[in-house]
């Protein structure tokens, strides 16, 4: 049986890695999950210089999910490549390392610091707020999109993977423009912007009033657009949003997506993206399929 799937030229042998910001590096889930049996780590998001974040509270439970207002909190990029590159590479697994940034600018120094690193494939998360267009995130707007597809493609080494936000009108345009932009793939759904209200205390949970919501509520949602963007747009779709186990997984390949990531789920079970290998495994046994790619975007 064959779990290969390919992705600009990038061989993964299997379908399956991390939602960046949910595994960090690896390093926690080192104890519950042999990282040689994912396709991929995808990396929290990097920056060209160190990130503090928002201030606490920024993380909640809601129902069917979180929200998180981490602020892309990281160390930068040297420390990234200091540190966690040489840790990842320990393993028999592709490196996708997310990247972001405030202006076009910062992500194109983070992504030429990348290009002599030995990593995979760059995730470039475009839910940034573009601080020199009054603070709109670079996915918001179809041209933002292109643009900065345009300009990270032209300094990367690596293959570029868009990451796009779902707090936008239609999505397929936003795909439209990054694929027009010239990437190499599309990474969706990041996370779906909300709020909770301390009714007790009359104040919002989260410091920064806003979080991104992630988890099993949204995967109706995500799996809608994955197959909107699969077919508007010619290039593979990494998929994600509240994929939980094999089931969830399967529904994404079924709708389009050449590979899916795992996030919150990973909070609750860290062994979740090796149990859903396995379940894509037995999927594809028991529905007598002998190739993963024998079912991505099946379902039309």
């Amino acid at each position: 049986m064959n779990t290969k799937v390919s992705i600009a030229g990038v061989e993964f042998k299997n379908p399956v890695t991390t939602a960046s910001g949910t595994f960090a590096s690896g390093k926690e889930y080192g104890d519950f999950v042999d990282l040689s049996k994912l396709g991929a780590v995808t990396t929290k998001g990097v920056a060209n210089v160190p990130w503090p974040g928002n201030p606490t509270p920024r993380v909640a439970e809601v129902y069917g999910g979180m929200l998180n207002a981490i602020g892309l909190q990281n160390p930068g990029i040297e420390v990234f490549k200091e540190r966690d590159i040489p840790f990842l590479r320990r393993y028999d697994t592709k490196i996708i390392v997310n990247v972001c940034g405030h202006t076009t600018e910062e992500y194109i120094d983070c992504v030429e610091k990348l290009s002599d690193c030995d990593v995979d494939m760059l995730e470039i998360n475009i839910s940034c707020p573009n601080v020199k267009e009054g603070g709109i995130a670079f996915g918001q707007d179809p041209k933002a999109v292109e643009a900065i597809t345009k300009e990270v493609k032209s300094h990367a080494k690596q293959p570029v993977i868009m990451k796009l936000s779902p707090n936008v009108t239609d999505i397929t345009v936003m795909a439209k423009a990054a694929e027009a932009g010239g990437c190499d793939g599309l990474s969706l759904i990041n996370t779906l912007t909300g709020m909770k209200i301390d009714i007790n205390k009359r104040q919002f949970v989260l410091a920064n009033k806003t979080g991104g919501m992630s988890g099993p509520a949204i995967k109706p949602v995500a799996v809608r657009m994955v197959y909107q963007v699969a077919n508007a747009v010619s290039v593979p779709i990494i998929g994600m949003g509240g994929i939980s186990n094999a089931d969830d997984a399967i529904e994404f390949l079924l709708a389009g997506a050449t590979m899916v990531s795992v996030g919150t789920a990973n909070f609750i079970n860290p062994y979740t993206t090796v149990e859903i290998v396995k379940g894509i495994e037995k999927y594809l046994s028991d529905n007598n399929f002998s190739d993963v790619n024998d079912i991505i975007g099946i379902v039309k």
